[in-house]
This record gives structure tokens, sequence and C-alpha cells, in this order.
């Protein structure tokens, strides 16, 4: 078991104290983090004590502890799952020598950028996310989405770590820049559009979990295949704590659901505003805020096709979602794989070398992961009895990046005129009218055990606490 000390002023598994130039640059950004978490972390929950759990090792059967912590004091830090034993390149140009310990001089850049981008999205998260706390539908979500938010400052210290240590006065600078830029900023905003949208209620918080923590496995993932060892073990590790994320989505929605369908069965109804007067999110309403997070994610992956991806592929800097599992020759070379093209106002299929689709190759491995928890979101409705189903719409569908924002789909597939997307947007992607709905029902409820009426509880409380359990104490 690869313990994590804490005794240290930076809590870490790696040694950090033997490397004193390391600690002391890494000392002097710590007060810079802690005024970003105090002036964009969680609004008003500075002096509550919350239910959280902490790493102790970062072996999978025994890393986390529960215990209750103000979120000023939590104890942020830096833990790689251990090193692999001379462990080989398994893909790219570079395919059986051995991983590097050290960046290559040649893919400084590339690989700055790589954890740079992926370091700006998780403060980002916690900026988009930090007034939900004053809507909370219950203490066991309050309790979450602080776990989520301390968890996206951790993992953004796992980059700043990667940037002081192999990129010297570069990476430096780059780690102050992740304190400068904020979620939505005109002037300085995030790197990633995504991240700057805003996650004004609780709905867009759960379908933001689900879908963009999402994109966040599957590029944590293919970062973990990375010759760097030291980036492939640090997210390695991010995505142990990532998987929480996405339950709360999960099982966020699907509580949203079932408390719908019981209103639908208890009123005889599905009509949309009779449903909305009974203080519960309707299902086409559901169906439209799963368009827009589903769409907004999956540009996330990038350009159907991309130079810079095959360029990180065959560098070996970034591999595929489970690359070890894949059989083929991990190097992709005479390979294809298609690519959709508005072209004469149909959508068709192109096949293109698979280097430089692996964006796309990435893209269809998360929407196969995304259904599968759509269909469970199904199951709860199937289960009620009633004959609606959530379905993912059309990868063109609302895209805004690659070729394929040049032409307007419907959630079908079906290429639209502009005339009939504008007509029926309004059935596809949330409303004003929705929005404002949908924050109307946020009021804030924090007596241990009680739900807000648009939502179920939980089916078992954290860590197997009994629903009533004191989650977060006001003090």
């Amino acid at each position: 078991m690869s313990t994590i000390s804490y005794s240290d002023k930076i809590p870490n598994n790696v040694n950090l104290s033997e490397d004193r130039t390391l600690q002391r640059a890494l000392e002097q950004w710590q007060p810079n983090y802690l005024q970003w978490w105090g002036d964009m972390g969680p609004e008003g929950s500075q002096d509550f004590d919350v239910y959280l759990r902490t790493a102790v090792s970062v072996d999978p059967q025994g890393w986390a502890q529960f215990g209750h912590v103000k979120m000023q004091d939590y104890r942020w830090g830096i833990f790689l799952n251990p090193a692999e034993k001379d462990r080989k390149i398994h893909f790219g140009d570079h395919k059986g020598e051995d991983a590097w310990q050290d960046v290559p001089g040649e893919y400084r850049a590339n690989l700055r950028r790589i954890i740079v981008t992926q370091g700006d999205t998780e403060p980002a998260s916690v900026e988009q996310q930090r007034h939900l706390g004053l809507t909370c539908p219950s203490q066991y979500d309050l309790r979450n989405l602080f776990q989520v938010n301390v968890e996206e400052g951790r993992h953004l210290w796992a980059m700043v770590y990667l940037l002081h240590k192999y990129f010297g006065r570069d990476g430096r600078e780059e780690g102050e820049a992740l304190l400068e830029r904020r979620s939505g900023n005109e002037d300085n905003p995030r790197i990633l559009q995504a991240f700057n949208e805003q996650t004004p209620d609780w709905l867009s918080f759960f379908m933001f979990t689900y879908f963009t923590d999402r994109d966040g496995k599957f590029q944590l993932c293919a970062l973990a295949e990375s010759n760097f060892d030291p980036l492939a073990r640090t997210t390695k590790f991010m995505l142990t704590e990532e998987a929480h994320h996405m339950f709360v989505g999960e099982s966020g929605v699907s509580r949203i659901i079932l408390r719908t369908c019981q209103m639908m069965n208890e009123l005889k109804t599905d009509d949309p505003a009779r449903l909305r007067a009974a203080g519960v999110i309707d299902l086409p309403t559901l169906q439209r805020y799963l368009n827009f997070h589903f769409s907004v994610t999956i540009d996330l992956f990038g350009a159907d096709e991309s130079s810079n991806a095959a360029t990180f592929y065959s560098t070996g800097l970034k591999g595929r979602f489970e690359e070890s599992k894949r059989s083929d020759d991990h190097q992709l070379r005479g390979q294809t794989y298609p690519v959709l093209q508005p072209h004469d106002g149909q959508l068709i299929e192109r096949r293109v070398p698979m280097l430089n689709a692996l964006n796309e190759v990435l893209r269809d491995d998360y929407i196969t992961d995304s259904k599968a928890g759509i269909e469970r979101w199904n199951k709860v409705i199937e289960k009620a009895g009633i004959p609606f189903r959530l379905k993912v719409p059309h990868k063109a569908f609302h895209r805004n990046i690659g070729a394929l924002s040049q032409t307007k789909v419907a959630p079908d597939g079906r290429p639209v005129s502009e005339g009939e997307w504008s007509a029926r947007v309004s059935d596809w992607l949330p409303t004003e009218n929705d929005r404002a709905f949908v924050t109307s029902l946020m009021g804030r409820v924090v007596e241990p055990g009680k739900f807000a009426n648009w939502i179920a509880p939980p089916i078992i409380g954290i860590n197997r606490q009994p629903m009533d359990f004191e989650y977060v104490r006001f003090n």
C-alpha cells in the first residue's frame, strides 16, 4: 500500500521533502491556491464541518477515510499511483522502449499544453458550481457537492505538481495562470468553452457531473496510457476520485426521474403543465437538458479530424481509452476510421486515417459509455410503467466544433433547414422558460433527512450512514 504522509505541510506520497526546491515552490503556490479557494470555492461554506472522504493511501482497497472537516482545512495534496516496475511504452512510435521518467525535450511543449488544458478544467468546475450550495435539495446532496469540489481542487494540485516538477519556470508560470483564469470571465476565461458555461441549478449540476465529468474520465484514461510515467501515475489515481463525481450525476438524475414518475402515477397524467404545477420536472424537460449537456460535452473531444491528436498518439503522449485491451498494432499505420461530414444537405460517412480520427474514436467510446447510464435511467421510467424513453441525441446534433458545426441537425440525425431549426429548437434544447421553471424549484433544504419535493431520497446514505445523518454541521 502506498501510504500518504499527512505530517508534511503538503500531504503527498512522492517524497516531496527530498526535493527542497520543488517543496519550496509548491509551498509558495499553496497560499495563492487557498486564496483562490476562499474567493471562488463554494459560497458560504467556510465554517461548516463537512463529512468528507480523504485519501489515506492510493491502494484501491483502502484509499479513503471519512470524517467531518472544515473545507478550508481539507488537506489537498499530491498522490500518484505506485510506479510499475520496468514499465514499457506500449503504443506509438516509441513502442517497446522504457517509459519516460522525465520529459523529452522535443515533446515538452505538447506535454505542457496537455497538462495545462486538463488542469484548467478542475478549478473551472468549482467556479461553475460555487453558488449551488445555496439552493441544495438536501444535506446529502450538499455534502456530495462539497466532496466533488474538494476533489476537483485536488486534481488541480495533481497537475500543478507536474508543471512545477518537470517544466521549470514555464511550469510555475502556468501554475499561477491556472489560478488567474475564471470560468465565464470575458477577459480571462477558462480554456475550454464548456467550462465557461453556467451551472445555475441542480439539474444542470447533475447533468454536468454525469456527462462532463465522464468526458474527464475518458480524457484521464487516455492520459493514463501516456509514455510520460508521472502523468500516467497521476491520472490513474485521479480516476479513483472521478468515479464518485459521475455517480453523483447518474444517481442525481435517476432520483429526479423517480420523483417525477411517482407524481405522474399519483396524478395519472403526463401533462408537463400539471406536473410543473405539482413541483416536479417533467420528462420532456429532462430530455432537453440531456440534449444540451450531451452535445456541449461531445464538443470537448475536439475536431473530428485532428493532426494534433495524431501527433499526441504517435509520440506517445496520449493513448486511446483502454489502449492495452485493444488487439491492433498500437501504431495504427494504414488503419482508417469513419467520420461524418455534411455534403449537399446530407450527412455522409468518410473514412480517414485513424491517427487523424483519434478524437472521434474517443468520442464514440464516450457515447457508448454514456448510453449505458441513460438506459439505467430508462429502467426507472419503465419500472414505473410509463411509456417514455430518454434518448441520446445524434452526435451531429447541436455541434459547435469541427465539420458538423456547419449544418443544423435534429436529435434523430436528420439535417434540417435554418427555418426548421428555428421552429423546433425549443422542443430540443432548454428554453428560457424551462430554465426559469427549474430555477424556481431551487429552494434550500438542509434539515437532516429532508429532501426537496422535486427529487427522491437516495437508496443508501454516504458510507452507509443513515438518511438523517448530519452530513454537514452548520456552526
